[in-house]
């Protein structure tokens, strides 16, 4: 079966000092344990190549299945994280890849 890796890239908000840290806690608190959920990254780019082109954070999520991405999105922890990322973000991409 193929994995897919989702990946998450946001530009905070304007005045949105804090709100990484916050999302950290609500990723690690959240979305961990949804079921096909196999790793989970987040946090701020450590690139020295700076073509981040205005992005400050990112979430990326291995899943085991495109069938467990799907389960994923309307699951309610993914809601509550997905809701805090666009209540405070001026930009946000997500690009699934299948591995």
């Amino acid at each position: 079966m193929t994995q897919v890796v989702h990946v998450v890239l946001v530009e905070w908000a304007e005045g949105r000092d804090g709100a990484a840290e916050e999302a950290e806690g609500l990723v690690d608190q959240h979305l961990r344990g949804i079921p096909g959920v196999l790793s989970v990254d987040r946090g701020p780019s450590v690139s020295t190549e700076g073509l981040e082109s205005g992005f400050d954070w990112a979430l990326v999520i291995r899943f085991e299945s495109a069938d467990a991405v799907a389960a994923y999105l309307p699951h309610p922890d993914h809601v509550v994280v997905g809701r805090y990322l666009g209540d405070n973000s001026a930009r946000v991409v997500v690009f699934d890849v299948a591995s």
